[in-house]
């Protein structure tokens, strides 16, 4: 779960740096604004692990590898930087890698849903993956076993594809990565 930091008002970048520097907590940080991540469910983390595996064996050997949160993405360009950590993140530009971090775009980006992160990861998240250039942004709902893929055509997000619990989840960009979400929404009890 993310919540905004309060009594904040917006802080430059280094600022957070210092913040984060100085804290045991996740954060992030998007449009000047400090979010928390408190520690996600059990559902959650069941749902990330399960398509996490999913993804591993799919770009086990290829070029293109995925990383789970906690992992941090830095969007940046002349005028503005971000620092966020997708749920799952797909990464097939190499250059982007130091020591810390991954800044640049990555291919695909997942936000799995927690009530508390809900409006944050369809509109402020959105908007940050759009006007970035993520190709794929997949929003996975726990609750509603469901996954909305959204795909970038021409700078912006066509309406999703949305797949319930007994489909098999399809990506645009990898044609023959599919999932069966019967394999992803099980509760392993």
């Amino acid at each position: 779960m993310i919540k905004l930091l309060p009594k904040l008002t917006k802080v430059t970048y280094e600022e957070f740096l210092e913040m984060d520097n100085s804290s045991e907590d996740r954060l992030e940080y998007i449009n000047g604004e400090v979010h928390l991540q408190s520690a996600p469910s059990v559902e959650h983390q069941r749902v990330v692990t399960n398509l996490s595996t999913e993804f591993g064996i799919y770009f086990k050997n290829k070029e293109c590898k995925h990383f789970v949160a906690p992992f941090d993405v830095v969007f940046q360009n002349e005028t503005e930087k971000h620092r966020v950590q997708p749920d799952i993140t797909v990464i097939c530009d190499k250059s982007g890698f130091n020591e810390n971090n991954y800044t640049g775009v990555p291919t695909i980006a997942v936000e799995v849903l927690s009530p508390s992160t809900t409006s944050k990861d369809y509109v402020i998240k959105m908007d940050l993956y759009m006007r970035f250039g993520v190709k794929e942004y997949w929003i996975v709902s726990p609750k509603n076993k469901s996954v909305e893929i959204f795909t970038l055509e021409n700078g912006i997000y066509l309406e999703p594809v949305v797949y319930s619990k007994d489909d098999t989840v399809k990506s645009s960009i990898f044609t023959d990565l599919s999932i069966q979400l019967k394999d992803i929404f099980i509760n392993g009890e």
